[in-house]
C-alpha cells in the first residue's frame, strides 16, 4: 500500500484540471496576447480563470494577478508594497513563523534600508496581538502574516490582526500568505480586511508553477517583473494559459465540495491524532479545534531522528515530511518549532503529516500500524 501524507508540500493534480490543461496544449495553444482568433480563444481561459478565482474570494476579477506560484506572489506583495510606499515609511512587520518566501524578501528589504520587526508567537504559534499593537507606527507600510502555518498548522487570528492594523494606522497594508489556507477555509478578503493575499495551485490539486496574488482594487503596489506590460502592467510575461486554466478548475472543484472535503480531512486528522497520542514517546505539536488547520499534524518522537523515521516510513510506502518540505532538502532546525517552544531534544525528531481529501481511513490505519512497529526498532539504533 502507498499512503501519501505530504499534501502540504504538493498535491496530486485533479483529473478535471489535467483535462483542461491538455486541451490548452493540444488545441488552444496560442499566445493570449495575439490579435488573431486563436489568441482570443486562448485569452478566454484567462478571463474565465479570473472570474472563477475571484468568485471563490468574493472579489473582483481585475483584482487577481496570476503569478508563477506562492513565492512570487509573496515577493510581489512585500517588495512591491515597499517600493510603492517607501515615501510614507520604511517599517515592515512579519510574524516569527513565516515561510522563507515571506521572511527572505523582508530580510532583503531590511538590507536595503527598511526596518523589520518580527512578532513573537505563543505556544500554539499564534501572533502576540499586544506586541503587534505596540509595533505598528506612523511609518509602518506593511504587515505580513500567514493564514495557516505550513509546519504545525496554526491558524493566525487574521480578522483581529486586520482590525488592529487599521485602527493603529489606516495607511498600513495587510498581506496574508494563504498558501496553506486557500481551499481549506472560506476566505473573504473584503470583510476580513485583507489587502493582498497569496495562493499557489499545487497545494489544492492544481499544477505546479502557477499561483495568484489578490490585490485590492484600492491598493497600489509596484511591479517587480518588467517587460511587455501584461496583466495591466503589474506582472509582465507571457501568460501560462495551461497552468492558469488548471488552477481555476482545481479551485472551483475544491470550493464546490468544500464542506464534504474539509469534514473528511478533519475526521482523518482527529483519528491520527487520537492514535498518535497512544504511541509511547509521541508529542503532538498540533492542537485541535478552531485554532488549527484541518490538514496538518506536527508530531515529535522521543529518541528518534526525523530523517531516519522519514526514510523508514518511505520504505513502507508512507510519505511524510520532516518539517517543511519547501526547505527540507537543506538540513537545519525549524525556526517555527523553536518559536513555539518545542523541546530542544525534539527539534530534530519531528515529522509533518499533511492530508487531502484523497487520503482515506485505510491509509491512516496503515500509517499508525507502521509507526508502532518501526519506532521501537529505530530506537535501538539511536546513540544516547
Amino acid at each position: 500500500m502507498n499512503a501519501y501524507f505530504d499534501n502540504s508540500a504538493s498535491t496530486k493534480v485533479s483529473e478535471k484540471a489535467i483535462d483542461i490543461m491538455l486541451k490548452t496544449m493540444r488545441e488552444d495553444y496560442a499566445n493570449t496576447s495575439a490579435k488573431h482568433i486563436k489568441g482570443v480563444e486562448a485569452e478566454k481561459y484567462i478571463k474565465d480563470a479570473s472570474e472563477t478565482i475571484a468568485k471563490t474570494l468574493k472579489v473582483k476579477k481585475n483584482e487577481i494577478i496570476f503569478t508563477s506560484g506562492g513565492t512570487e506572489s509573496n515577493n510581489m506583495a512585500i517588495i512591491g508594497t515597499a517600493m510603492a510606499k517607501q515615501r510614507l515609511g520604511k517599517h515592515i512587520i512579519i510574524s516569527g513563523i513565516e515561510h522563507p518566501a515571506v521572511y527572505m524578501p523582508a530580510t532583503f528589504l531590511s538590507q536595503e534600508g527598511f526596518e523589520l520587526t518580527v512578532l513573537p508567537v505563543d505556544k500554539d504559534g499564534r501572533v502576540d496581538l499586544e506586541v503587534l499593537k505596540e509595533s505598528i507606527r506612523e511609518d509602518t507600510v506593511l504587515v505580513s502574516v500567514m493564514y495557516v502555518n505550513n509546519e504545525i498548522g496554526a491558524i493566525e487570528p487574521i480578522n483581529e490582526i486586520s482590525k488592529i492594523i487599521k485602527s493603529r494606522n489606516a495607511n498600513t497594508l495587510f498581506h496574508v500568505d494563504a498558501i496553506q489556507a486557500y481551499t481549506k477555509f472560506r476566505i473573504n478578503p473584503k470583510t476580513q480586511g485583507i489587502d493582498m493575499l497569496s495562493a499557489s495551485a499545487h497545494k489544492f490539486h492544481g499544477p505546479k508553477g502557477v499561483g495568484f496574488l489578490y490585490v485590492d482594487g484600492n491598493v497600489k503596489i509596484n511591479p517587480i517583473i518588467f517587460g511587455g506590460g501584461h496583466q495591466r502592467g503589474m506582472r509582465s510575461g507571457t501568460l501560462n494559459t495551461t497552468g492558469i486554466a488548471g488552477m481555476a478548475v482545481a479551485a472551483k472543484e475544491a470550493y464546490d465540495e468544500f464542506e464534504k472535503r474539509v469534514e473528511k480531512i478533519k475526521s482523518l486528522k482527529y483519528y491520527l491524532m487520537d492514535e498518535l497520542e497512544k504511541i509511547d514517546g509521541a508529542v503532538l505539536n498540533t492542537g485541535r479545534g478552531e485554532n488549527f488547520a484541518p490538514q496538518i499534524i506536527s508530531v515529535s518522537f522521543e529518541d528518534i531522528r526525523a530523517e531516519v523515521l522519514l526514510h523508514a516510513l518511505e520504505d513502507r510506502g508512507i510519505y511524510v515530511s520532516s518539517g517543511s518540505a519547501c526547505s527540507s532538502n537543506h538540513p537545519g532546525i525549524s525556526g517555527t518549532l523553536k518559536a513555539v517552544g518545542v523541546r530542544e531534544d525534539l527539534l530534530d525528531a519531528t515529522i509533518r503529516i499533511s492530508l487531502s481529501e484523497l487520503n482515506n481511513m485505510e491509509e491512516a490505519k496503515y500509517c499508525i500500524e507502521n509507526l508502532r512497529e518501526l519506532l521501537p526498532l529505530l530506537r535501538k539504533f539511536v546513540r544516547k
